[in-house]
């Protein structure tokens, strides 16, 4: 827990002064800066995350590239000191004490879930082996080939491998999603105003899910998995889209910018899971604006913030596998010689992904809707998820009924909130009839429910029942929280973090090269490296070592 405590504040100080200067940045150029910490912080995590990219194009992300991110953030503090001091003072006096008591106290709590917990099975399957990779060569062409789930290249790996610590402590840490889960929570305090001002907006139940999801991922957070980060990313982004919105329903003049800032962090979203894509229908709304009033320098600079955050995750996963998008086999651009060839195995790989989430195993990938979904929502779902889901059903077509309403009745000025629902909407129907496991699209299920319900509650003056039972669900979850902690609060893990797992594995030679594997053909760990779970004995080493990569023979 301590490592992991020291390990957030480096980040803290590095990816706060990255953000500080790209709000000034954007200040500068669109007039706009981030008002708040958790903003900054945010944009700090998406410059550090690519930075750690395109510096794996050239290097390993280990300890040079912090060396030069330290070298960069003390040079951000000499130019924009005095004014980052400044800000920090005013957030600071403007939280009252209770507050700074209940950050501290999140803080701690988040540093506590993070250094011990469940590990799930992809994070010694591939993941750490992923992270490391990127540790000890940065990005190694045609790495796909030794084994298949290398290419299902994330943004978080290479963020998790610049923050990991691996050449100061040792071993690699895995703590980047627990802060992303802090800076969540963090924003989910803001509920509290609701009441201030005596009634519950769209965004405070953007925050009810938010919350309710956080409490289903800590035991979980520890695992260096692109799902957690990815969910909490959308939640910030929902929930920052409807508070703006809701501001400027206040009365204060409306300004574009925060829109396009937040559609840029929906492309790095993307960055963290490919199946997040649909997030970026909210583009609409900015883009409808700028191209409007011909705001051409701002759409410059939108799709360059745009083209910087993704270009460097595309690249890698060009280099890793050869394919543009890894696993839509459909989109062939490129003919390299480190390409994975074979395209049964890449689809039949993504089909295995969906028939796993869907637990139509027994079903085979081609089984009809009408044959998985009843066996998914009998088997796969717990009695709350199950409600949760039929709750989206219903709000799939409270929706629809929302916006033909709109049309019909030409109320314009709602188009802003039904694009936030029906972007939450189609997420959650392409998670439903692609890969349904809930830890890939909680923040879809969750967002859907939350926001309808709460549409529906306050349009019926039925809020003070949904008040109610919040108030009641969340004393039964911090009972269970509390109970989660006295059950784990035994394991040794106050200075160190749980580490990835250790197991024994069996080896073969590639071209000279030792290449370890699991004999059962499961997990590998981090510590043996170059490790998968089973052999692959139809590739070669493009050169003389691991950093020449990999082709099919």
């Amino acid at each position: 827990m301590l490592t992991v405590i020291i390990n957030w504040l480096y980040m803290l100080l590095i990816v706060f002064c990255l953000g500080y200067a790209f709000s000034r940045f954007s200040g500068k150029t669109l007039h706009y800066e981030l008002e708040r910490v958790d903003s900054i912080l945010m944009a700090g995590l998406v410059v550090s995350t690519v930075y750690a990219q395109i510096f794996s194009l050239f290097y390993r992300v280990s300890i040079e590239a912090n060396v030069i991110l330290v070298l960069l953030s003390v040079l951000i503090c000499v130019l924009m000191g005095k004014r980052m001091a400044g800000f920090i003072k005013g957030a600071w006096k403007n939280c009252s004490s209770g507050y700074k008591i209940v950050l501290l106290a999140l803080f701690l709590l988040w540093g506590f879930f993070t250094s011990r917990g469940y590990m799930v099975p992809d994070m010694d399957l591939y993941h750490g082996q992923s992270i490391r990779w990127i540790e000890e060569y940065g990005v190694v062409e045609g790495l796909g080939n030794l084994h298949s789930r290398f290419g299902y290249n994330s943004s978080l790996f290479a963020l998790s491998a610049l923050y990991s610590m691996k050449f100061l402590l040792g071993h690699s840490l895995h703590t980047v999603n627990g802060l992303i889960a802090f800076l969540l929570s963090v924003n989910v305090l803001e509920i509290r105003r609701c009441f201030r001002r005596g009634k519950m907006l769209l965004s405070d139940y953007a925050r009810v899910g938010a919350a309710y999801y956080l409490t289903t991922i800590w035991d979980e957070v520890i695992a260096p998995s692109s799902d957690y980060a990815v969910m909490c990313t959308i939640f910030f982004v929902v929930i920052k889209w409807l508070a703006r919105l809701e501001t400027e329903e206040e009365g204060k003049e409306s300004n574009i910018a925060p829109y396009g800032l937040l559609c840029v962090l929906c492309a790095y979203t993307i960055t963290l899971k490919l199946s997040a894509g649909l997030i970026l229908i909210l583009i609409l709304k900015p883009a409808y604006v700028l191209l409007k009033e011909k705001r051409w320098k701002e759409i410059g600079i939108y799709l360059l913030l745009g083209l910087l955050t993704a270009v460097p995750w595309m690249v890698r996963t060009v280099l890793i596998t050869g394919w543009l998008l890894y696993p839509f086999a459909s989109l062939d651009l490129f003919s390299v010689d480190w390409k994975m060839m074979n395209l049964g195995e890449i689809r039949t790989d993504a089909a295995q992904i969906e028939i796993w989430a869907k637990g139509a195993n027994d079903l085979g990938m081609d089984a009809p809707f009408g044959l998985w979904f009843p066996n998914w929502f009998r088997n796969e779902l717990s009695a709350t998820e199950k409600l949760l889901v039929l709750a989206d059903m219903v709000s799939c077509v409270v929706t629809v009924g929302i916006g033909v309403a709109t049309i019909i009745r030409k109320q314009w000025q709602k188009l802003d909130m039904l694009l936030v629902l029906g972007t939450v909407m189609c997420c959650y129907l392409f998670w439903q009839f692609s890969a349904p496991m809930m830890r890939y699209g909680y923040a879809h299920v969750l967002l859907l429910a939350a926001l309808v319900c709460g549409f529906v509650l306050e349009k019926l003056k039925l809020a003070r029942i949904g008040y109610v039972v919040l108030l009641l669900y969340g004393v039964y979850k911090l009972y269970v929280g509390y109970d989660y902690v006295l059950g784990c609060c035994q394991l040794p893990n106050y200075v160190w973090q749980e580490t990835y797992g250790q197991y024994e594995l069996e080896s073969y030679d590639l071209d000279g090269v030792k290449i370890y594997y699991s004999p059962s053909g499961g997990w590998v760990g981090y510590d043996l490296f170059p490790a998968i779970p089973m052999p692959e004995y139809e590739i070669d080493l493009r050169g003389n070592g691991l950093e020449d990569g990999f082709r099919q023979r």
